[in-house]
């Protein structure tokens, strides 16, 4: 049985940065769901098809294979066989995987390979319901969040670097939309675990952090 680590928090929170930074500290298998979910995003609009068409979206996820690997280190996501991970973080993409995420079929398409790694590997997984849902029996819960303005703050910084033309205010507003649309879905809502820990990284470094989580985990 796997030793595994729960990460919950809303976008922008950093949870991806942290979960790899303690993953390769401690040795664990890094898990990032939403990759995986941001995946199967760019798997329905290369296709065409739009956030409200959900009998497209079961169809399409019904004919998608999402698999995750590592390569020289780091976490490739592929899609029927194409490396997308590339694609994985423009704005267009994570409002489609916030939209799509919530519908059960494309949740079953992920759940178990999920479940599969968390047995058998020492995994941090990081995401919006890992530590309500995909792991309940988690070994350490945390719940990472920020204030708006810091999480939209470091998304931009973040796009900028890239060279990609962005509006601040654009995607604060943006993260405050996904946090409403995620917390108030139906199924399986952003939410902490009741023993979860709450780390607020609104005033922390990235380090200060990591060495909290670490200090919570065997």
């Amino acid at each position: 049985m796997g030793y595994n680590v729960a990460v919950d928090g809303p976008a922008g929170a950093g949870k991806s940065t942290i979960a790899k930074l303690v993953a390769k500290k401690k040795g664990y298998i890094y898990v990032d769901t939403g990759a995986m979910y941001r995946g199967l995003a760019i798997h329905f609009l290369d296709h065409g098809i739009k956030a409200g068409d959900t009998e497209k979206i079961i169809e399409a996820a019904e004919h998608a294979d999402v698999t995750i690997r590592y390569e020289d280190g780091m976490q490739q996501v592929y899609v029927n066989g194409e490396n997308v991970t590339a694609r994985l973080r423009s704005e267009e993409v994570g409002r489609m995987a916030s939209a799509t995420s919530p519908i059960p079929e494309v949740r079953a398409k992920l759940l178990e390979l999920q479940k599969s790694l968390a047995r058998e590997q020492d995994v941090i997984m990081d995401g919006r319901d890992i530590g309500t849902c995909v792991l309940p029996d988690a070994d350490v819960k945390i719940f990472l969040t920020a204030s708006v303005e810091k999480r939209a703050k470091r998304r931009y910084d973040e796009l900028v670097e890239k060279g990609e033309q962005c509006d601040l205010k654009t995607i604060e507003e943006d993260i405050r939309k996904r946090d409403e649309q995620d917390s108030t879905r139906e199924l399986a809502p952003l939410r902490q675990a009741e023993d979860a820990h709450l780390v607020d990284s609104s005033d922390m470094t990235i380090q200060e952090v990591v060495d909290a989580i670490i200090a919570m985990c065997r």
